[in-house]
């Protein structure tokens, strides 16, 4: 699912909710993403489900990305 997806599944009341997992993961500033119309992370799945922070806490925010 993507933005446009979302938005389209809640205008026409075929949803209550939109869940985002693996884009929250790799952008936890999704949300300002969305109303910016930015460039999203791309998830690293390799790093899925792993025991350090690789892949958790080491995606770049919106303020540090080049595309804001």
């Amino acid at each position: 699912m993507d933005q446009s997806s979302a938005e389209d599944l809640l205008t026409d009341v075929r949803a209550d909710a939109a869940v985002f997992g693996s884009a929250f993961l790799a952008n936890p500033d999704l949300p300002q993403r969305f109303r910016q119309g930015s460039q999203l992370n791309v998830p690293d799945k390799a790093t899925f489900y792993t025991p350090d922070a690789q892949g958790y806490i080491d995606y770049p925010a919106l303020s540090n990305t080049a595309n804001v």
